[in-house]
C-alpha cells in the first residue's frame, strides 16, 4: 500500500491528488475533501488495529485522531493484556476466561461478545508478536503471565508496567510499515449519514481550522469513552470527553449502559491539572497498604480476607466511605503507602509509579505515602453494537474499544480492555471491508454536509458570553457530586436539574480561535459531547434502581434480579431494557469464584 501523493491541476482551480490506493484529496476554500473506503475515527489501540487489518486486506483506509498517535490513551494502560495461553497454568482455557469475565460483570456482559473475545485472545497476542511486541518472557522463551483482574489462572501477559505504551508503539510501527495515512490533528464533529447509511464524516484541523469533508463507505468509531466528565479522572484533560457518544447518537445510534463507569481506587489529588492520574494497582499488588487520616488500615472493615487485594469496586467504595464519613485527609483523600517495601522492590516492580510521583509532586514513594482518592477510570458502557461484528444501528457504522459496549458489564475484568481492542479491531476491519465491497452505489447528502458546516460556522460566529472551560468544569462538578461512586434518587434528580441549566448556557458559548490554533473550537465540541454523555449517564443511573458492581445506589443497596438487563439510551426513545442471552453451557460450567486470592492482584 503506497502512501506517496501526487498532485495535478483540475478544472476550476481545484487541486486533486491520487495514490495507488485511490486516496483522493480536493482542496478549495479551506475545505479539504478526502475520499477513502473506510474511515477510522481514533488513533489509539482500537483504531490502529482496525486500520492495520484493513490495510493488510488491501483496503483503502484513513485514520484520524485529535491526539498524536504516540500519545493516545492506550499508552497509559499499565498492567497487562489477557489471553488464556496456558504458558504458566496449563489448565487455563478460553472457557474459564469467559466464565471469569461474566462473573466479574455481575452477569451484565453479553455472552456472545465474551466468547468472541476470549476465543480470539490467543490470536490477538499472536498478532502483536507478529508486529514485534516485546512481551516479558520466561527464561525458556515462553510469554510470562501473571495473576491479575480476578482471574482463576495466570493469564495476563505484560511488558513491565508499560504494557499499553508498548502495544501502542507496536501498532504505530506496524501502521507505518503499511503506509497507512494518519491525520493526527483532525477533530471529527459529525458522522455524515443519509437514509440511515453513513457516507463519511466532517471535521476540522486543530492547528489552523481547515475543514475536512471525508467521504467513506464505512466508518469505524474508536474515539474512547466518557470518564473525563468527572472532576477526578485517570483520563487526561481533553480525552475521553464523550465524543463517541455524541457522534454515534447524532448519526442515529444508541448508547448501552452509560451508568456503568468503573472508578479506580487510587487517583492522585494534586496537582489540580493532574488530579485523578492513576497509581497502578500494582502498588497494592506488591504489598501497599491503605490507611485513613486516623492511621487506621481500614480495608479490614470492608474485606478482612482480601484487604487491599479486594476487587476494584470494593476498594473504591471503601475509600469513598472513609472520606465521606470524615476519616479522610484534609484534601479529601486516604493514604496509599508502599514505603515499608524494600527500595529495590519499588524501583524494580513499580518504576512508573515512582517516576510519576517524582515528576508530579516531587514525592519519593520509598519514604512517603501517596494521597489518593477514587477516580473515574473506564467506561464499561458505550455505543450499542451487535455482538458478532460490532455494527451499530446505522448501516456502515461500527464501534470498537472503549467507545463500544457489551464485554464488561458492571465490573471490568482487569486486563480485558486491551485484548478486546485487538480482537474486535481485527473483526471490525474485516466487517467494514466486506461492507464497503458490497456497495453498488455511494449515496451522499448535501443537506447533511451543510448541517455539519453550519454547526462549525455557528460556533465560530457566535459572540456568546459563556466560557467553554467554565461549563466543562460545571459538568464535572455536577457528575462528581451526584453521579460518583455512590448515587441516590434525589442526587440524580438534582444532577439532571443542574444539567438542564448547563445545557441552556451552552447555547451561549463564545469560541475564540487564536494564533495557537483552533483548540477552543475543539473544546466547544468536547463540551457538547460531555453534556450528552452526562445526560445519558444520569438518566440511566436513575433507572438502574439497584446496587450492582460499580453502580452503587445508597437508596437501593441490594441486587435486583429484574434489573439483570442492559439499559439502552437514546435522546428520542429514552431508556429501553434489553435482555441478556443465556450463558452457553460450556462457559456456565466453569462459572465459579476463584479458588484462592492468595498472592493475587484481584482486578
Amino acid at each position: 500500500m503506497e502512501s506517496k501523493i501526487t498532485y495535478q491541476r483540475a478544472p476550476q482551480g481545484i487541486f486533486t491528488s491520487g495514490t495507488s490506493s485511490e486516496w483522493n484529496v480536493v482542496m478549495k476554500s479551506q475545505e479539504l475533501r478526502v475520499s477513502t473506503s473506510v474511515l477510522v475515527i481514533g488513533t489509539g489501540g482500537a483504531g490502529l488495529r482496525a486500520a492495520i487489518e484493513l490495510a493488510e486486506l488491501g483496503v483503502d483506509v484513513l485514520a484520524v485522531g485529535k491526539r498524536p498517535r504516540n500519545d493516545a490513551h492506550t499508552s497509559l494502560a499499565a498492567g497487562g493484556i489477557n489471553a488464556a495461553l496456558g504458558t504458566m497454568d496449563a489448565d487455563d482455557s478460553w472457557q474459564q476466561h469467559a466464565a471469569d469475565t461474566i462473573l466479574e460483570s455481575y452477569h451484565l456482559a453479553n455472552p456472545e461478545i465474551v466468547e468472541i473475545v476470549t476465543k480470539g485472545a490467543a490470536q490477538g497476542i499472536s498478532d502483536l508478536e507478529r508486529y514485534g511486541m516485546p512481551f516479558a518472557r520466561e527464561e525458556d522463551g515462553r510469554i510470562s503471565q501473571r495473576f491479575f483482574g480476578a482471574h482463576t489462572f495466570r493469564r495476563t501477559a505484560f511488558s513491565g508496567d508499560y504494557t499499553g505504551l508498548e502495544i501502542q508503539r507496536t501498532l504505530v510501527n506496524r501502521a507505518a510499515q503499511l503506509d497507512i495515512p494518519i491525520l493526527d490533528d483532525v477533530y471529527i464533529t459529525r458522522i455524515l449519514v443519509t437514509d440511515g447509511r453513513v457516507f463519511g464524516a466532517y471535521g476540522f484541523r486543530l492547528s489552523d481550522g481547515t475543514r475536512y469533508l471525508i467521504h467513506a463507505d464505512a466508518v469505524v468509531l474508536a474515539a474512547g469513552g466518557h470518564t473525563r466528565i468527572w472532576r477526578r479522572t485517570s483520563s487526561r484533560r481533553d480525552e475521553n470527553t464523550g465524543d463517541s457518544f455524541r457522534l454515534a447518537v447524532l448519526a442515529g445510534g444508541r448508547i448501552r449502559d452509560p451508568e456503568l463507569v468503573q472508578f479506580h481506587p487510587s487517583g492522585i489529588l494534586e496537582p489540580e491539572n493532574a488530579a485523578g492520574t492513576l497509581i497502578s494497582e500494582a502498588a497494592r499488588g506488591e504489598g501497599g497498604i491503605l490507611t485513613n487520616a486516623l492511621g487506621e488500615r481500614f480495608m479490614a472493615k470492608y474485606d478482612p480476607e482480601r484487604m487491599e487485594l479486594s476487587t476494584r469496586d470494593r476498594v473504591a467504595l471503601a475509600c469513598y466511605t472513609e472520606i465521606q464519613e470524615g476519616r479522610g485527609t484534609p484534601n479529601g483523600g486516604v493514604w496509599l503507602d508502599v514505603s515499608h517495601l524494600p527500595r529495590e522492590t519499588i524501583m524494580r516492580r513499580l518504576p512508573r509509579v515512582y517516576q510519576t510521583m517524582l515528576e508530579l509532586q516531587m514525592l519519593d514513594i520509598t519514604t512517603t505515602p501517596i494521597e489518593i482518592a477514587p477516580t473515574a477510570h473506564y467506561s464499561m458502557g458505550g455505543v450499542w453494537v451487535r455482538p458478532d461484528d460490532h455494527s451499530t444501528d446505522v448501516a456502515g457504522l461500527y464501534a470498537i474499544g472503549e467507545a463500544s459496549s457489551g464485554l464488561h458489564g458492571a465490573n471490568r475484568l482487569g486486563g480485558n480492555s486491551l485484548i478486546e481492542l485487538l480482537v474486535f479491531g481485527r473483526i471490525v476491519g474485516n466487517a467494514a471491508a466486506e461492507y464497503s465491497a458490497s456497495l453498488t452505489a455511494h449515496v451522499r447528502s448535501a443537506e447533511a454536509v451543510d448541517e455539519a458546516r453550519n454547526e462549525i460556522d455557528d460556533l465560530l460566529h457566535a459572540n456568546g458570553r459563556e466560557n467553554v472551560r467554565v461549563l466543562q468544569r460545571a459538568i464535572r462538578d455536577t457528575m462528581t457530586e451526584h453521579a460518583g461512586v455512590v448515587r441516590n434518587e434525589e442526587g440524580l434528580k438534582q444532577g439532571l436539574a443542574e444539567l438542564d441549566g448547563i445545557e441552556a448556557r451552552i447555547t451561549e458559548v463564545g469560541v475564540h480561535p487564536d494564533i495557537a490554533g483552533y483548540q477552543d473550537l475543539a473544546h466547544a465540541f468536547d463540551l457538547k459531547a460531555a453534556a450528552l454523555a452526562a445526560r445519558a449517564t444520569l438518566e440511566a443511573a436513575r433507572e438502574r434502581r439497584e446496587t450492582r458492581g460499580c453502580h452503587n445506589r445508597s437508596d437501593y443497596p441490594e441486587l435486583d434480579s429484574r434489573l439483570q438487563v442492559n439499559l439502552v439510551w437514546s435522546p428520542t426513545r429514552g431508556i429501553e431494557h434489553e435482555g441478556i442471552a443465556p450463558v452457553p453451557h460450556e462457559i456456565a460450567q466453569h462459572m465459579r469464584q476463584p479458588v484462592t486470592t492468595a498472592d493475587k492482584l484481584v482486578e
